[in-house]
């Protein structure tokens, strides 16, 4: 690492002012900040120092992210194999390389197109890079089917950079999750390649590996046939484990709480937010099946959709969620309620977490400006000023 310093050092003069590629300036930044804490502080004003930068955090995000990731791979190549009925003579290693052939193209998609008008923006601005696509790179890819074409989410991601992010003033200023915006997107503008049956499994061989399944060929996710009142085939242990049909990072409960447990440990994601989002979950769904409105458990809910992976994930991003200790209380417990109203209640969409977490963004300054306000109110009667 000394050699890699030292050879940034001696190469960043041509990046300043007055160097020969001084227009490559935000990208050399980027670069830098990323391999390497800055040295600088602030100079001015209040600021509150610590010692790790957020390209840190969007960094330990990513590595939290990694087990639902794999596993997502994997899953993508068993519902192939599985599919076609050869799952019992694939090894551990065919099926995973076919999954990684088939979830690589969207990932670098993803971080191509977003990174892209990330590096045009700040070159444009003059301003560094910012880091906050380093997450939304990756989970913008995990949170759709596999059969969404690579140029649909090359739009989504375009258009989550700049309508969502970048327009708001860029990392740390925007309204909604970028990820969810990129998600809402291709479900509006193409929800024929975000529901039904034919999305959720990759259906042509990649490179000699994997099978090409029958043109017509359908298969449901769990979610989807329990809210049409059918009985699904995978059982409870596969649900959990991430067995099934879905959205490619989100099947599996082991490697989304595996990535849990390293957010909280960190803790870079708030406790408060992704508990009151379970509980908000569980006392609905609760209500729900109690009354005969719904047959799906509270435990159902959990292990199908995206659920897990949304309050893990998503609902505790620290930039659109709310800011108050109280207040995640209450962001949380919103989230985890409408989700599974929505679900119940629109027959027509059984998966709510994304509409469910797009509310939340959107009352989430509000809950912490009545947070504040009571807070206020209570310190000036304690004071005796009226």
């Amino acid at each position: 690492m000394n050699a890699l310093r030292k050879y940034l050092n001696q190469i960043k003069p041509n990046f300043e002012e007055g160097g020969k590629l001084h227009a490559l300036r935000s990208v050399f930044d980027g670069f830098e900040t990323f391999l390497f804490v800055p040295n600088s502080t602030a100079k001015s004003g209040a600021h509150i120092h610590d010692a790790i930068d957020s390209k840190r955090i969007m960094s330990m995000v990513v590595i939290a992210l990694m087990p639902a990731m794999l596993f997502g791979m994997y899953n993508v190549g068993y519902q192939n194999y599985l599919a076609a009925g050869t799952l019992a003579s694939a090894s551990f290693f065919e099926i995973f390389v076919y999954g990684f052939l088939a979830v690589l193209p969207k990932i670098l998609v993803s971080y191509i197109v977003g990174l892209g008008i990330e590096f045009i923006w700040a070159q444009w601005k003059g301003e560094e890079i910012q880091e906050g696509y380093l997450v939304s790179g990756i989970i913008i890819p995990l949170i759709i089917p596999i059969g969404c074409p690579l140029w649909m989410l090359a739009l989504a991601c375009a258009f989550s950079v700049i309508f969502c992010k970048e327009i708001f003033g860029g990392t740390g200023m925007n309204i909604f999750n970028p990820a969810i915006a990129a998600r809402m997107f291709l479900f509006f503008s193409y929800p024929s390649k975000m529901t039904g049956d034919t999305i959720w499994v990759a259906q042509n061989s990649i490179f000699g590996l994997g099978n090409d399944l029958p043109d017509g060929f359908t298969a449901a996710t769990p979610l989807g046939e329990i809210a049409q009142g059918i009985t699904p085939d995978a059982s409870m242990l596969d649900m959990a484990l991430g067995f099934i049909p879905g959205s490619i990072g989100e099947t599996s409960l082991i490697a989304i709480a595996i990535g849990a447990v390293i957010l909280l440990w960190t803790g870079i994601a708030s406790w408060r937010t992704m508990l009151s989002v379970f509980v908000g979950g569980a006392l609905m769904s609760f209500i729900f099946h109690e009354t005969g409105t719904s047959p799906m458990t509270t435990v159902q809910h959990f292990v199908t959709g995206g659920f897990c992976f949304g309050a893990v994930f998503m609902a505790t991003d620290p930039v659109t969620s709310a800011r108050t200790e109280t207040g995640k209380y209450f962001y949380g417990f919103i989230i985890g309620a409408l989700a599974i109203i929505i679900r119940v209640m629109n027959p027509g969409y059984p998966e709510g977490m994304m509409l469910a977490i797009f509310f939340g963004n959107m009352v989430a300054p509000l809950i912490d400006h009545c947070v504040v306000a009571r807070n206020i109110s209570k310190r000036m009667k304690r004071g005796g000023t009226k």
